[in-house]
């Protein structure tokens, strides 16, 4: 027998459209009688919109419908008060459905308590300010607010001033709300217009009187147009099944911007488990705020969410979740999101810009839910996390169809993790893996042309995180590279844009890049790189050179070469194509070196990586100590 929701579901829904004065609209809000269903976006209107829209309720032009949904004796979704209006606690008797943004503009402007900006109508009769520039009469103006940390102040100071706003002709708009103010705005009008003194003659009080009640009779033409403004709406009976309200309300959705994938499941999970996802997620940032650092909590919700159901990590996968299953999951989801990031930072991966692939963010995440909370057997699933991880930054596996290469790997990622057998009977292991089976890492030639790791590459921003798990020396403080400070990293070419430019070489390489503190790439002409890294930092020794340079696998050697002063213009460009050519070859080769560390689970060094890169004999390094002894 079908179920009485099932039953309400299939019942015929009466719509009724309706008239309501926005003083009715008020008057409900600020009672508390109609709220928004939690999985409403919030407040997204800029101030053009928010003046566009008080500018056709003055000149009373229509506006678009709104929606909701009528509450019986019980609310069928979790609500929220609109932004800033008062938390009464009486009962509720409307769901907003569609129109949020149109009323919390209206509640807000009303009340005039945005922060940034202040609203007026102007009233061209009553302008005597010369220094503004023209404006139609009846027009919406707001003005740009800002505080001053010097007294705490909120400016301009005008705007809060009756008499400097009134001789601008601005009324502010909070004195038009439709609510009982009378004491309110006579207070306003006697601070805007000043009284003549007792020995003024009879005409100035006169000029006076009639001044103050022109203003009156304006304020109250405004208030009536106002409160008697139609905003009308379509009602849903309280029958309404929630499913059927929540299908109407996505699409019925008027705003500007379209409903994400994200905003509509978060509906959907509000109907299926009368949870609010938007809570979820704010107390997951809060518990875990080092998430978000790699992408928007929201994306990673949903990706790792379809991974954990056995769905594509993408937009599809998430449409097709079980959204009561999502929330059941939630504690697993929470802890492969926080081991997640936990783990990238390990890996010296501290942020999305330094992130090559967003790609294994929820294989990662997602995997977590399997590997146990500590012992050998957790040490021995990381460091498969770790060689995934590192091959899918040096191999061609997710420069396409991102999502399906990683629904692939993370299935037989995981039967390894769990221990599923093949149909054969033997066990998964790392040949099986896509990513490893039909990939190879890149050759480190490829390497050399990779782009400057501050544009969204995988195999620039690679080479860029070898760097950061080295923890590369900052080349002025020697500070080591950490979560803590890498914002207050720059991209510094090592061989100087301005020296390759001149021989019409590309300076914007990932291997030709270093992070550190230093702001500045100066222009310093033909100077060789050593020498000015030297006058720059005001190295003074062998030691302090090697060991900063080598913390960003720079070969000092090739660094080195140098002397480009002495030659002609032919001469240098043809020499400095050569070093620069050695330069950025070694460095390819000391950056696939670490690489295979990282993947092979192995320590990682700097000293260790030239250890195995220079094992054979090298020319002399004569010249290079000379230039910094020199």
């Amino acid at each position: 027998m079908p179920s009485e929701s099932k039953l309400n579901s299939l019942k015929v829904i009466f719509v009724e459209a309706r008239n309501r004065k926005i003083s009715e609209w008020y008057t409900k809000i600020l009672g508390g009688e109609i709220k928004l269903p939690r999985f409403q976006r919030f407040e997204a209107w800029d101030n053009h919109r928010i003046a566009s829209l008080l500018q056709t309720v003055i000149h009373n032009l229509p506006l678009g419908i709104t929606l909701i949904l009528e509450v019986g004796d019980q609310e069928k979704f979790i609500s929220r008060y609109l932004q800033t209006a008062p938390a009464t606690h009486n009962k509720v008797q409307e769901h907003l459905l569609d129109g949020q943004q149109r009323l919390t503009a209206l509640w807000r402007a009303f009340h005039n308590n945005y922060q940034w900006e202040t609203y007026y109508v102007y009233l061209q009769e009553f302008d005597s300010y010369d220094k503004d520039e023209e404006r139609d009469d009846l027009s919406i103006y707001w003005r740009g607010r800002y505080i001053k940390q010097q007294d705490g102040k909120r400016y301009p100071l005008w705007c809060d001033n009756p008499a400097r706003t009134l001789e601008r002709g601005l009324i502010p708009i909070n004195l038009l709300r439709p609510d009982n103010i009378q004491d309110e705005i006579d207070g306003w009008l006697n601070a805007a217009l000043q009284r003549p003194s007792a020995e003024a003659g009879v005409e100035a009080f006169e000029q006076f009187f009639s001044l103050k009640e022109r203003l009156r009779a304006k304020v109250q033409e405004l208030r009536s147009t106002i409160a008697n403004y139609n905003l009308p709406f379509l009602s849903l009976p309280t029958y309404t099944d929630k499913s059927v309200a929540l299908n109407v309300f996505i699409n019925m959705n008027t705003n500007s911007k379209p409903l994400s994938t994200y905003d509509i499941i978060v509906a959907e999970v509000e109907s299926a488990m009368g949870q609010s996802l938007h809570d979820l997620e704010a107390d997951l940032h809060q518990k875990h705020p080092a998430i978000s650092r790699y992408a928007s909590l929201s994306s990673l919700i949903l990706t790792t969410s379809a991974l954990l159901q056995g769905n594509l990590p993408n937009q599809r996968g998430a449409w097709d979740m079980d959204k009561t299953r999502m929330v059941e999951q939630w504690s697993s989801l929470e802890r492969g999101l926080s081991l997640m990031a936990q783990f990238l930072n390990g890996e010296g991966i501290y942020d999305d810009q330094r992130l090559p692939t967003n790609a294994v963010l929820a294989v990662i995440a997602a995997l977590y839910a399997n590997i146990p909370k500590s012992g050998d057997k957790r040490g021995q699933d990381e460091l498969l996390l770790r060689k995934y991880m590192w091959y899918g930054f040096f191999s061609d596996r997710y420069e396409n169809s991102a999502a399906t290469h990683a629904f692939a790997d993370f299935n037989v990622l995981k039967a390894i993790i769990t221990g599923k057998q093949k149909p054969d009977g033997s066990p998964y292991t790392t040949a099986d893996v896509p990513i490893f089976a039909n990939h190879s890492l890149v050759e480190a030639e490829e390497l050399t042309t990779a782009e400057w790791p501050k544009r969204t590459t995988i195999r620039g921003r690679g080479v860029l995180a070898v760097m950061c798990r080295l923890g590369a020396l900052d080349f002025f403080t020697a500070e080591q590279l950490n979560a803590q400070n890498i914002g207050e990293r720059h991209y510094h070419h090592v061989y100087p844009d301005a020296l390759l430019k001149e021989a019409g070489l590309e300076s914007f390489l990932a291997l030709n890049c270093a992070l550190i503190k230093d702001k500045t790439n100066m222009s310093i002409g033909r100077k060789d790189p050593l020498v000015y890294l030297k006058e720059r930092f005001q190295w003074v020794s062998e030691e302090i050179v090697r060991d900063r340079l080598q913390s960003h696998l720079i070969p000092v050697d090739e660094l080195a070469n140098g002397g480009y002063e002495r030659l002609s213009e032919e001469e240098k460009n043809l020499k400095l194509k050569q070093d620069f050519e050695a330069f950025i070859q070694k460095r390819a080769e000391l950056v696939m070196a670490a690489v295979r560390k990282l993947i092979d689970g192995r320590q990682l060094s700097a000293a260790e990586v030239y250890k195995e890169v220079e094992s054979s004999p090298t020319v002399d390094r004569q010249p290079a100590m000379a230039q910094i002894s020199g």
